[in-house]
């Protein structure tokens, strides 16, 4: 298990400066709304991802009146320890290991963080884009095949785009590559699906009701059977193509359903039950990287007490950091005070963070 042993973070949203010494097993950071007590996870998540869960534009996420954010940690586990950070300014983003700046394909990987917060809801009801995103970036952080795969198949999107619009007569030979890689992420992409399927059948049901993932299309990770699935595709797709100057088949087109009681959630679910199908696929998710690994990624659970009752609640960080370590944020102090045994607790106020 590779955890956050110490956490320094400055300059980062209203943090102006924060250190903590954590538990490898659960910290509560407790304390009113808008405080801090999200950015604090949100950094953790840019620790290990290089990214937010919460926006995609760095600007955001710097102090007002700083030119950048630094988020630093010395993390332990398998017998070794690191010290990670990540700076952000407007443009760039720099990675360090160990004081030493690397490239971000050799910083990925180091850390794992699984997430749920709500702010994460269009993972359930926005575009198929962020359910497809959520499965590539789950497994591409289980598998290193499947990160090539999606680099690959993101390269040859483009090449074939361009193709398409200059009517090019190389075309066939990108439609071969095309077929090729996109054969592949979908077969990867679905051994995943599977997983992952497998994990919210028998896992964590805070709702009550069943959930599953499915994908349209070819079935299975057998990597010939996509690829004659998507010559097909391709084949019907062509002149609509051509036309339009753009692929209209393929995986960055797939349709990816999250189900409630075998309902399409993104068309149906209540408010409650996209909020813990969220949670059931953050548990499912911790699962999978557990069984597939060996290693237990950092829970991330933000605001978990406003989905769940307190007992409810107190079980399920009780079974994630049986796993692994876990940070949760709530603004119920008795709650927190409730959970000291399982690791520590952190008052956080006005971006200030101290020990309770």
């Amino acid at each position: 298990m590779v955890w956050v042993r110490q956490l320094h973070v400055r300059d980062f949203r209203n943090i102006r400066e924060a250190g903590l010494e954590l538990h490898p097993g659960l910290n509560v950071l407790v304390g009113r709304n808008a405080q801090g007590k999200t950015s604090l996870l949100e950094a953790v998540g840019v620790l290990a991802r290089g990214r937010s869960f919460r926006t995609e534009a760095n600007p955001e996420m710097i102090r007002r009146g700083s030119r950048g954010l630094l988020v630093c940690a010395h993390t332990s586990g398998n017998g070794t320890e690191a010290r990670l950070e990540v700076e952000l300014q407007e443009a760039t983003r720099r990675f360090r290991v160990d004081g030493r700046e690397v490239p971000p394909r050799e910083y990925r990987g180091r850390l794992e963080a699984v997430v749920y917060s709500t702010e994460r809801l269009r993972v359930v009801r926005g575009p198929g884009r962020e359910r497809r995103q959520f499965l590539d970036r789950s497994g591409a952080a289980l598998w290193p095949a499947y990160r090539d795969a999606c680099r690959a198949f993101e390269r040859v999107l483009a090449q074939r785009r361009a193709a398409l619009e200059a009517h090019a007569s190389d075309l066939p030979a990108w439609d071969e590559r095309f077929a090729a890689l996109g054969a592949r992420l979908r077969a990867r992409r679905n051994a995943y699906v599977a997983r992952l399927a497998a994990a919210l059948r028998d896992g964590y049901r805070p709702g009550g009701e069943g959930y599953d993932v499915r994908i349209e299309g070819c079935p299975g990770a057998d990597e010939a059977a996509q690829r004659e699935w998507l010559w097909e595709e391709m084949a019907r797709a062509r002149p609509r193509e051509r036309a339009a100057g753009r692929s209209l088949v393929g995986p960055q087109r797939d349709a990816v359903q999250f189900l409630v009681d075998g309902r399409d959630a993104a068309a149906g679910a209540s408010a409650g039950q996209a909020r813990s199908l969220l949670l059931a696929l953050a548990v499912a998710t911790l699962q999978v990287h557990l069984e597939e690994t060996g290693q237990a990624a950092v829970a991330l659970l933000d605001d978990l007490d406003s989905e769940l009752d307190d007992e409810r609640a107190g079980e399920l960080c009780a079974d994630v950091v049986g796993r692994g370590q876990a940070i949760v944020t709530t603004v119920h102090p008795t709650w927190a005070a409730w959970l000291r045994p399982l690791g520590r607790v952190f008052e956080v106020s006005g971006g200030e963070v101290r020990p309770a």
